[in-house]
C-alpha cells in the first residue's frame, strides 16, 4: 500500500476546548516521540471505538461502512491488525441511529480509556459524537454522515467520506460554467429539502447561478402541478432532492409532463437498493454519485471489493468510508503512537490511496478532498445498473474551507 503525507501550505488550525468534561481526565496518554527524533515506542495495544448503525433506519448504511472498515483494517495492516508493534483492537457499538445512544457509547468508551472513535452514518449522531470528541480531546473520524457542519466543527473531528457540498458542486458540473444560468431545486418542504435549497443557493448561486425552488409539502401525493411549475420556469438545470415513499410518483409526473425531455435533471444516485426506484425516468436522469463499485479503476478498489465479497458482503455506496477510516486510524496510530495531538497532526494534510484513488485530508478543516462522479442508469436484464459518464476531479468539487 502506498501511503504518503502531504502538508498543504499555509493551512493551520488551532483548537481550544471550551467545555471539557471531567471525563476528559480518563483519556489516556501514550508514549510520544522524543526530542531527539528517534521516537519512543508506541503502546502495546490500542482500542478503537467504532460507533455506527447496526440496527435502526440506517442499518444498511452502517453495514456497508463496517464491511469497508474491516476490509480496510486488514488491508492497511497486511492482515495483522498491528502497526509499529501496536496491536489494534476494535470495540464495535450500535448507535441505532440515535444521538443519545451514540453519546452514551462514546462516554463509556472514552471513560474506559479509548481515545480514537470512528463511525456514524447519521449526521445527527456524528454531530453528537463530534461534540464529545471536542470536549474530551479524543480523535474522531466520521463516516457516511454528510452534513457540511461537521467539517471544521472542532480540531479533533475528521471525515472519511464526502460531504453535501461536494454533492452539490458535482451537480453544477453538468452545466459547466453555471454563471448566468438558472437552476431550479425541486424538493420536499422539510428540513432536508430546505437544506438542499440553501446548499445549492450558497454553492452554485455563489458561482453566479440564479437559484429558484419549488417546494412540495410532504403529504402531497399528486405531483403534476409541481412538474408543470418546474417546466414553466424554463430553468437550465433542475436539481431534485427527494426522499421517501413518494419518490416513484414524483418521478413519474416529471416524466409524463416532459420535464426530463426539456431540461437536464440531476439528482444523487444512492446505494444499489435505489437503482430501480426511478421507473421509466431512469435513463433520462443525470446522476451525481459518490461511489459505485465500477466507477474507480485501481488496485485499492479491487482489493476492497474482493475483501467485502469474500466476507459475504455486497460492495456498495459507503464501503469506501469505512475503508478510508481504517487507513486513517492506522496512519494515526503509526505516526502518533497513541498521543491524541500527535495523531491529529499526522492526519492533517495526509494524502493516501483509497478505493476512489488519491484522497487528501485538508489540514485546515479536515475535509476529505476526493473525486466525484457523473453517472447514468442503463437497463440491464429487467433492472438498471450504473454506468460511469465522467470522473469529476477533486479540485473541481472541493468545498469552501470552513472558518
Amino acid at each position: 500500500m502506498r501511503v504518503t503525507k502531504k502538508l498543504l501550505p499555509g493551512v493551520v488550525m488551532a483548537f481550544a476546548a471550551t467545555a471539557a468534561l471531567a471525563l476528559s481526565a480518563c483519556a489516556p496518554t501514550a508514549a510520544t516521540p522524543d526530542a531527539s527524533g528517534s521516537g519512543a515506542a508506541g503502546p502495546a495495544d490500542i482500542t478503537v471505538g467504532v460507533i455506527t448503525s447496526e440496527t435502526g433506519p440506517l442499518a444498511g448504511y452502517g453495514k456497508q461502512y463496517l464491511d469497508g472498515f474491516k476490509a480496510g483494517l486488514d488491508y492497511a495492516t497486511d492482515g495483522t491488525n498491528e502497526v509499529g508493534g501496536t496491536k489494534i483492537t476494535v470495540d464495535y457499538r450500535d448507535d441505532a441511529g440515535d444521538p443519545d445512544t451514540a453519546v452514551g457509547a462514546a462516554k463509556e468508551l472514552i471513560g474506559s480509556g479509548v481515545n480514537i472513535l470512528a463511525g456514524s452514518a447519521s449526521s445527527g449522531v456524528a454531530a453528537a459524537v463530534a461534540e464529545q470528541a471536542g470536549q474530551n480531546k479524543v480523535l474522531f473520524i466520521s463516516g457516511p454522515a454528510a452534513a457540511d457542519a461537521l467539517t471544521g466543527i472542532n480540531g479533533y473531528t475528521f471525515r472519511s467520506g464526502r460531504q453535501s457540498a461536494q454533492d452539490v458542486a458535482t451537480a453544477g458540473t453538468f452545466l459547466g460554467d453555471v454563471k448566468g444560468k438558472k437552476i431550479t431545486v425541486l424538493a420536499q418542504n422539510s428540513a432536508f429539502g430546505q437544506g438542499n435549497v440553501a446548499a445549492v443557493t450558497a454553492i452554485l448561486g455563489g458561482k453566479g447561478a440564479t437559484v429558484e425552488s419549488v417546494l412540495v409539502a410532504e403529504d402531497v401525493t399528486e405531483f403534476t402541478p409541481f412538474a408543470q411549475q418546474v417546466l414553466a420556469g424554463s430553468p437550465d438545470l433542475v436539481f431534485v432532492a427527494w426522499a421517501g415513499a413518494t419518490s416513484g410518483a414524483m418521478w413519474q409526473a416529471m416524466s409524463q409532463q416532459g420535464v426530463l425531455d426539456a431540461v437536464p435533471v440531476v439528482t444523487g444516485l444512492g446505494d444499489s437498493a435505489t437503482f430501480g426506484a426511478y421507473g421509466e425516468a431512469s435513463e433520462k436522469i443525470s446522476f451525481l454519485n459518490y461511489y459505485f463499485p465500477g466507477a474507480p479503476d485501481n488496485d485499492v478498489n479491487t482489493a476492497m471489493i474482493d475483501a467485502v465479497e469474500k466476507a459475504g458482503g455486497t460492495p456498495d455506496l459507503f464501503n469506501p468510508d469505512g475503508f478510508n477510516a481504517a487507513i486513517m486510524v492506522v496512519q494515526a496510530i503509526k505516526e502518533g503512537k497513541g498521543d491524541v495531538d500527535a495523531m491529529v497532526a499526522s492526519l492533517e494534510g495526509f494524502t493516501f490511496d483509497g478505493p476512489k484513488g488519491s484522497l487528501t485530508v485538508r489540514a485546515g478543516d479536515h475535509a476529505l478532498l476526493q473525486d466525484m462522479y457523473q453517472v447514468r442508469l442503463v437497463a440491464d436484464a429487467g433492472s438498471f445498473i450504473p454506468e460511469l459518464v465522467k470522473t469529476v476531479p477533486a479540485d473541481d468539487v472541493a468545498p469552501a474551507e470552513a472558518q
